[in-house]
């Protein structure tokens, strides 16, 4: 990539930048979205940490929040070092653009192996863990087509589907989407295919903290990598209740297109696969089926729109005063367990936006709300 490409598709964080990203997102109570509100009210990384204790406090915690110190940054970023690895904020070059463009989209990601994979237009393949043979024989000619084509495929490092789509792109570049941090891989067989992926073609990323061992519920963060860094998604083979359809919904949500295999109806492992066919997900049983249906959707300025977030150069800090208690108040009531649009909430108690966002924020800091896919809000219990 040329440096004129590298400018229009991002700017690089400076090192201070960086230790500020690091430690907020790594802080309590800071998810993806309460990220970006806090970036976006304070101006900066640096201003929002100064902030977290206040605006926690404010919002009614019970106990002081744990804000990530310079030291506990500094420390990740030595281990991602040693490990050739590093971190790419969502305003940078590298960071993949499709992924900026889905709600609660990872301020960070850690990454490792070939950066450059992030500038061609990407493919998901997904299925099966137990895949059949001609499941396997499937993903791997998919893959192998789309890859030819100049799509960078993009899987879980799973057993199975997965495992074939990466193998047969490795050539033409792939990148796996990992559930623990990416010295943490899952499944431990999959190790060889990994470390074979990131010295040559290939880029592992991770949203999670090195050393992070992936549990269950890790496993749908990854899936939604998968379907955001993605134009569209195949799903080979994938019973009723699996990752595999957990990530097709997750593209559909994103307005990503959906390819489904067809299978036997006597096999559970396309029970999925056929229901996402009667749900209009596109029957595909050549890779053809798939590039000419992308194909419309690959516009020379997709992968070089210059993103939508960053930081200014200097701090600023708001001159917003912040919520009296009555706008508190009356932003808390109009909350239950039922999730809110913000819309509806800046509706209903007549409070400026602005206004509302903080309360938010502060709730959000002080662990009493929970945000939802969509941007729904509830209250939490108690």
């Amino acid at each position: 990539m040329d440096d004129r490409s590298a400018r229009t598709r991002g700017i690089a964080l400076t090192e201070r930048q960086r230790i500020a990203w690091l430690r907020l997102i790594r802080s309590d109570n800071v998810g993806p979205v309460t990220f970006r509100e806090l970036i976006n009210h304070f101006g900066s990384a640096e201003t929002a940490l100064e902030m977290l204790p206040e605006l926690s406090r404010r919002g009614g915690a019970s106990r002081s929040i744990r804000v990530a110190g310079r030291a506990e940054a500094e420390r990740e970023l030595e281990i991602a070092e040693r490990h050739g690895a590093g971190f790419v904020g969502i305003g940078e070059p590298d960071y993949p653009p499709l992924l900026r463009q889905i709600d609660g989209a990872p301020p960070l990601l850690a990454v490792k192996g070939n950066r450059n994979v992030t500038a061609a237009p990407a493919v998901g393949i997904v299925g099966a863990r137990n895949a059949s043979i001609s499941g396997i024989k499937f993903a791997s000619l998919v893959a192998r087509e789309v890859g030819r084509t100049g799509y960078v495929v993009v899987s879980g490092l799973a057993r199975g589907i997965d495992t074939a789509a990466h193998r047969a792109s490795l050539s033409t570049g792939t990148i796996a989407a990992m559930a623990g941090g990416l010295d943490k891989p899952y499944p431990p067989e999959n190790i060889g295919l990994l470390e074979e992926l990131t010295d040559g073609q290939g880029l592992a990323v991770s949203e999670m903290p090195f050393g992070w061992e992936p549990r269950a519920r890790d496993f749908p963060r990854r899936n939604r990598l998968i379907a955001g860094m993605s134009l569209g998604l195949v799903v080979v083979e994938a019973a009723v209740r699996s990752g595999s359809l957990i990530t097709a919904r997750n593209a559909a949500d994103f307005g990503r297109l959906v390819f489904a295999v067809p299978g036997s109806p006597l096999d559970p492992r396309c029970e999925g696969t056929n229901g996402l066919l009667k749900d209009g997900a596109t029957i595909t049983t050549t890779p053809e089926d798939v590039l000419e249906a992308l194909r419309p959707l690959c516009e020379p300025d997709l992968f070089t729109r210059p993103p939508g977030a960053g930081e200014p150069a200097e701090d600023k800090r708001p001159s917003l005063q912040p919520p009296n208690d009555g706008e508190r108040e009356r932003v808390a009531d109009a909350l239950s367990q039922v999730p809110a649009e913000i819309d509806d909430i800046i509706r209903h108690t007549g409070i400026a936006p602005a206004t509302v966002y903080l309360v938010l924020l502060e709730l959000d800091l002080a662990g009493r709300i929970q945000r939802h896919a969509g941007g729904g809000i509830s209250i939490l219990p108690g």
